[in-house]
């Protein structure tokens, strides 16, 4: 990710960091092998991307196994995943 990021120059970067994180993932995704498996970590990071990544996932006929969700992320990307059968919260161990 940060070999693509430094070939851009400063002008050509989008202005909203959503609209980037959005282009950088769009291309990586639509370049990967239909068949190979992913780990997406900090992403989506809200429910606008969530739903754009779940629109590119049904073009290319593909669906999720599950999805992680640490005790941090976006409660409304946790919810949107668990309506659809596929989060699963880390518990925190303790110490």
């Amino acid at each position: 990710m940060q070999q693509e990021i430094s070939r851009r120059t400063r002008s050509a970067l989008p202005r909203d960091v959503n609209q980037f994180q959005l282009a950088l993932l769009r291309k990586w995704f639509w370049a990967r092998k239909p068949d190979a498996g992913f780990l997406l970590e900090g992403f989506p990071a809200t429910l606008l991307q969530a739903l754009v990544f779940d629109e590119w996932l049904d073009a290319r006929g593909e669906t999720l196994t599950a999805c992680l969700a640490a005790a941090s992320a976006p409660a409304d990307v946790v919810t949107h995943y668990r309506t659809q059968g596929l989060a699963c919260e880390v518990l925190h161990a303790a110490a």
